[in-house]
């Protein structure tokens, strides 16, 4: 009996919500998993701690100005790296099997593009990167040689809902909502709504940014848009399907009218599990849907009446170029903006369409070309909101 190969991971944003998780799952799976190298924009202190507890390689931080913190307390064996491209540099490592990207935001679009061409495989919980990038990451992929799987709980029921089936058989993929904490609220409650109000998802544990961005529902938006690379269909063919009880995460119509789901508890630890276990299937003690307690499941429509961010993000997938990218930088400092309370709620959606209106859109951009589109909407809804 073969004995499986341990494997290496780099978890890029360790301290966030996504990449805590990640580093649960290899507590769990010490035989099967090492993390060989960790990284994060900010946060030190947290960083140190998982870098003496893993005993990692390499730890790297966006944020030099905490340096003196890594250099006091980590061993001078491990290699310390300080800037925007330390993402970089640990995606590449030799001694590194999966990349988990897990920053937020657009940062971590380039050390994916760079774990990619080098051949490694990336589990992507950043949607971000596939949205403002995703044709420079997929020519990435199929260049490098590279494995591009989802960690979102939706991209990866549509993964697993696809295994097997033949090229060209989908009819539809339908990506879950849970309507956030504003399914059943009116445009006029929506207009007064608080950060306290946003953040408290009613099935869900996220990192704050994530959590408006699913009030909003403009997370499911940039996930159609991540599904459209992932899985290379055309972005009508990706549909979003509120269901409250955020047990079935996707959903894949087929051609002849069949119907596959994928259903687990609300816990982004079994798509991370899946992700960097990839085609296994292993027991690590993680909660279990138990079917006979499911009970009433429900499914509605969207309401892009209320909640716009959707159309906006399939109007900016059919424009192209840099329109995807500069809708997720918008919505990033629109939401910085509302989580400082400095712009109301409904004001999120009306800056991104702002800026996408005011935007000229460059056809079949390049990195830096995305990126520039990317400053370029931060500073126009800074500016817009401090009018």
């Amino acid at each position: 009996m073969t004995v499986p190969s341990l494997k290496h991971i780099a978890v890029l944003g360790s301290t966030g919500s996504i990449g805590k998780q990640t580093l649960d799952i290899v507590r769990r799976l010490p035989d099967r998993l090492r993390v060989t190298a960790i990284a994060a924009g900010s946060n030190g202190h947290s960083i140190v701690e998982q870098g003496l507890e893993f005993g990692v390689e390499a730890v790297g931080l966006v944020d030099d100005a905490e340096s003196a913190i890594l250099e006091e307390r980590l061993p001078r064996r491990v290699e310390k790296l300080y800037g925007s491209s330390s993402l970089e540099a640990i995606a590449v490592r030799p001694d590194v099997d999966i990349v988990v990207v897990a920053v937020a935001g657009a940062i971590g679009t380039r050390a994916t593009v760079s774990a990619l061409r080098a051949g490694k495989t990336v589990a992507l919980a950043t949607k971000e990167v596939l949205v403002a990038a995703g044709e420079v990451v997929t020519s990435a992929a199929r260049l490098g040689g590279g494995t591009l799987l989802p960690i979102d709980s939706e991209h990866s029921g549509v993964f697993q809902c696809l295994l097997g089936q033949p090229a060209g058989s989908v009819k539809k993929i339908w990506l879950t909502a849970s309507g956030g904490p504003f399914r059943s609220w009116t445009a006029e409650q929506l207009s007064a709504a608080t950060v306290e109000d946003a953040l408290n998802h009613p099935t869900w544990k996220m990192g704050r940014k994530v959590t408006i961005d699913s009030a909003t529902l403009m997370n499911k938006g940039l996930e159609t848009i991540e599904a459209k690379w992932l899985f290379d269909i055309p972005i009508d063919q990706v549909g979003v399907v509120v269901h409250p009880q955020s047990t079935v995460h996707a959903l894949v119509q087929y051609n002849d009218g069949s119907i596959l789901a994928q259903l687990g508890t609300a816990d982004m630890r079994l798509p991370i599990e899946y992700a960097l276990l990839h085609p296994e299937r292993i027991d690590a003690d993680l909660p279990m849907l138990d079917v006979l307690e499911l009970g009433t499941l429900e499914f509605e429509r969207p309401d892009e009446g209320r909640f716009p961010c959707l159309r906006l993000a399939r109007e900016a997938s059919r424009a192209g170029g840099t329109a995807p990218a500069v809708l997720n930088a918008a919505n990033e400092a629109a939401v910085k903006a509302f989580l400082s309370h400095r712009l109301s709620f409904l004001g999120i959606p009306a800056i991104v369409e702002q800026a996408l209106e005011h935007h000229v859109i460059l056809e079949s951009p390049n990195l830096d070309q995305i990126l520039s589109a990317d400053e370029w909407a931060r500073y126009y809804v800074s500016k817009a909101v401090s009018v």
